[in-house]
């Protein structure tokens, strides 16, 4: 692990790594009680930055000794097998080969967090991601850990988010600054919203760290994506 993006287990006492502290803690305290085991994690357009939230996050959330489940879910890109510099074997050896979890798992790659890539690109990923398979798959693993963080695709490029809703306890969007327009903003929420799919809140990335304290805000809530 030797990436910039994976900040939060290189670099503890970074800004950044307080601002993935801060919304692990929002997450905590908004979980009590609750059944938001299941978070995904996802943006409206490619390049925004969710594989390096939900990769940082995921670290963060095993460092408070919770045990962590993160699942690349974004089929068509190899973005987490890249950060954690893994072979890329996982969900869809899993799912479309047949093969056993134990083998397509990949334990502790940090103390507490366990990681699922994506495996092999698939002729069909929304297919893989509503089938029977799947949702056993998550049954499976809810009795295991804490918490499992799916990393999904941007909500504006595919469909996939939607098939997998049902599962969700709730969602994070991410958004770059600057990079998105309301309208964009306000259509991906709607997708979310009319998939079932709570926004537990909305993380802002690549903000100017001349204005701010660190590269990374939480915002706990909607209230920023309203009309």
């Amino acid at each position: 692990m030797e990436e910039i993006t994976l900040i939060a287990h290189k670099d503890k006492k970074s800004p950044i790594s307080e601002a993935y502290r801060s919304i692990r803690t929002n997450l905590i305290f908004a979980s009590a009680g609750k059944k938001e085991k299941i978070i995904s994690i996802t943006s409206a357009t490619p390049g925004e930055g969710k594989s390096t939230t939900s990769s940082n996050l995921a670290i963060i959330m095993a460092q408070a000794e919770k045990r962590v489940l993160l699942i690349d879910c974004d089929l068509r890109k190899l973005s987490l097998q890249k950060k954690f510099n893994l072979q890329n074997k996982g969900l869809t050896n899993y799912i479309a080969m047949n093969e056993s979890l134990d083998d397509v798992l990949y334990v502790d790659v940090v103390p507490g967090l366990d990681l699922l890539l994506s495996g092999p690109v698939p002729p069909n990923p929304s297919e893989l991601l509503g089938s029977k398979k799947m949702e056993e798959l998550l049954k499976l693993v809810e009795e295991q850990y804490d918490y499992i963080f799916l990393d999904l695709p941007p909500i504006l490029a595919v469909t996939d988010a939607a098939v997998l809703a049902k599962y969700i306890n709730g969602t994070i969007f991410v958004m770059q600054a600057g990079a998105l327009g309301k309208n964009e903003a306000l259509e991906a929420k709607k997708r979310l919203t009319q998939s079932g799919v709570e926004i537990l809140g909305i993380v802002l990335n690549k903000v100017e760290p001349t204005k701010h304290s660190g590269s990374y805000y939480y915002y706990y809530g909607e209230k920023d994506l309203k009309p």
